[in-house]
């Protein structure tokens, strides 16, 4: 089962269940980011503290996809990851492989970025990653709840193209 997901209400926190709305994935959060423009450009809050979707926080990365490049699976067994596309557009998708949820084997996709600015919280053990959907190359800053630690790192992996997950991460024209 795929959900595709272009913009959603602002959810409940993550020990909520959040599954009647939008039926996402079980604790997967969503809120619209507000870009607040003026004429020296703009600015746009990510995640603040005061937040419902704050837990705690591990650190701050920004990582990049060039076009067409797929960056996924992985998962944490720990670490709660918040995801924001500040540049470009990607398309997000989640798997919920937990055995004991109620949205197990659900896949969610989101298309997030310059044309729809979201905030993804995602919880530990649902499976995660993201392909750079546009002609320039796609910016994202992740929040997660835990430091990175690098050596034993809590980042557990599958190749998003053998099967293991069951996903054709090719463009959907139509």
């Amino acid at each position: 089962m795929s959900r595709h997901h272009s913009i959603g209400p602002v959810l409940s926190h993550p020990t909520s269940d959040t599954r009647s709305a939008q039926d996402l994935i079980h604790q997967v959060s969503t809120r619209p980011l507000r870009v607040i423009p003026d004429e020296r450009g703009w600015l746009m809050e990510v995640l603040r503290r005061d937040d419902e979707m704050f837990i705690q926080f591990g650190q701050v990365y920004v990582t990049a996809a060039y076009p067409g490049v797929v960056k996924a699976w992985h998962y944490h067994k720990k670490q709660w990851d918040h995801f924001a596309c500040v540049q470009g557009m990607m398309k997000l998708v989640l798997y919920d492989g937990r055995k004991d949820s109620p949205t197990c084997g659900q896949f969610d996709e989101f298309f997030v970025g310059d044309r729809n600015p979201l905030l993804v919280q995602i919880p530990p053990l649902v499976h995660h990653g993201f392909k750079c959907i546009g002609q320039q190359q796609a910016i994202v800053v992740n929040c997660p709840t835990e430091v990175y630690v690098y050596d034993d790192p809590d980042e557990y992996r599958a190749d998003p193209h053998d099967g293991t997950i069951a996903y054709d991460w090719a463009r959907k024209d139509g």
